[in-house]
């Protein structure tokens, strides 16, 4: 299981691509795509990170809605017969660290932790049995919501486009079975949703099938694979964690724009 990671040292805002070798050092690699990345020999620590970026680079962000019956039943719909997409707009994309900013015109602002999928190969009508052959690697993700206004439009795509509603990271981590992952979310520390991927309603490769028959995916397209149940509002201040298991912790700070 490698751990990869996107991030920026001192000021140049060169971006620059990193192996985790233990908890606090990473090793250097050189950029390009992930599926052949080349080391340095360089060695930083953690904490020499002065910014993070997103885990991969997506043409689109392709989400799922109601992939886990506690939630589909804590929003008052019926099971879906077939995966739920929704796209969220590319200038969403957020990175671990980054703050998370509330609209004026949100009244509600929801957490929504999830795996996320990030696809290594072109893939167009794959099958179900071949479609985990298309996946780079896994990060945490956070769906975040603008709930008051999602209800408003009947439609999903304002509320989960605004600038910096999708933080991912902090790693791509490869060679992970995405079928039993634990999934927890933190507000300022507290649990508020704790599951498994093995209680998704579509597992990871009827995911990718069903967008490939769908959509052509390219490499660095990220797919939101949902959230469990128990999600709840952020106000200002609050510290909003997204832990999946075997792939570190995403964080970010809400504030108001």
């Amino acid at each position: 299981m490698i751990h990869y990671a996107r991030f920026i040292v001192g000021n140049n805002h060169t971006p620059m691509l990193g192996r985790l070798v233990d908890a606090d050092h990473m090793e250097i690699m050189e950029m390009g795509f992930l599926s052949a990345p080349q080391p340095t020999g360089k060695i930083i620590s953690l904490s020499q990170i002065d910014h993070w970026l997103p885990s991969c680079v997506p043409t689109k962000i392709v989400a799922v809605g109601l992939n886990y019956r506690d939630h589909a039943i804590e929003y008052g719909s019926p099971i879906p017969e077939e995966p739920l997409l929704f796209g969220k707009a590319l200038s969403s994309l957020n990175y671990h660290g980054g703050t998370i900013i509330r609209p004026p015109e949100c009244a509600r602002l929801d957490y929504e932790a999830e795996l996320a999928v990030v696809i290594g190969h072109r893939a167009s009508m794959v099958s179900e049995a071949d479609a985990l052959d298309y996946v780079e690697g896994y990060t945490c993700a956070n769906d975040v919501t603008a709930r008051d206004l999602q209800k408003k439009d009947g439609q999903f795509h304002r509320g989960k486009s605004f600038d910096t509603f999708c933080p991912v990271g902090p790693f791509l981590v490869t060679d992970v079975d995405p079928s039993d992952l634990g999934i927890e979310s933190r507000l300022n520390g507290k649990v508020m949703q704790h599951s498994r991927t093995s209680q998704l309603i579509f597992p990871v490769p009827r995911l990718v099938s069903y967008i490939s028959h769908v959509m052509t995916l390219l490499p660095g397209d990220l797919i939101l694979t949902g959230t469990p149940g128990g999600i709840a509002p952020m106000q200002s201040g609050d510290v909003i964690e997204v832990d999946v298991e075997g792939l570190g912790v995403l964080s970010n700070a809400i504030v108001n724009r």
